[in-house]
């Protein structure tokens, strides 16, 4: 029985075997076991689903694992990239990165996002709209932005609101955002 992570009890928790299973193939990863079933990155760590069960992980604990173990490839991944490309020209694909991030977050209000059918749910424009203001001052002026803050940034829903969609492809690319320009520890 494994015990990698506490598990719920009287609850639905992540199904043990895909974590641990995910678990190894990024070991394998990580150091370059080519048993590796998958390929692992820091995007397809942050992008990993698991099944609920009872009785099996507790998900807070995954996830916060998880979190540590997307900053490490993120940095793995910044590292090799740094080394073929050199510094001036990974700065510059993140500075593109960047302005169409800003491009985005910089659009009038109710119109930064693809909207869904009056008749369909999808992320309040107001809060979205607030937070993409929080990145257009991330990154015009420099203002405080946590890659946890981006990870848990929670939105209401509305009938007519933003395609969630769309708007998750851009809260993962700031999240790359953040990783790419994260100083090393």
């Amino acid at each position: 029985m494994s015990t990698t992570f506490p598990r719920v009890r009287r609850a639905q928790g992540y199904d043990i075997d895909e974590v641990e299973d995910f678990l190894e193939d990024a070991r394998r990863a990580y150091t370059g076991d080519r048993g590796s079933a998958q390929v692992v990155t820091a995007t397809s760590i942050r992008q990993i689903a698991f099944t609920m069960r009872k009785n099996g992980y507790s998900p807070s604990h995954v996830d916060s694992a998880l979190e540590r173990l997307e900053e490490a490839f993120a940095a793995r991944e910044r590292d090799r990239a740094l080394t073929a490309s050199g510094d001036q020209a990974w700065y510059q694909k993140a500075r593109t990165d960047a302005q169409v991030v800003l491009d985005r977050a910089t659009r009038p209000r109710g119109q930064r996002f693809k909207r869904v059918g009056m008749l369909t749910g999808g992320y309040s424009v107001r809060d979205v709209d607030a937070f993409a203001d929080r990145v257009s001052r991330y990154l015009q002026q420099g203002t405080p932005l946590s890659v946890t803050e981006v990870r848990e940034v929670a939105f209401g829903t509305q009938k007519g609101g933003y395609q969630e969609t769309q708007v998750d492809l851009v809260l993962d690319a700031i999240v790359d955002l953040l990783l790419a320009v994260k100083a090393p520890a």
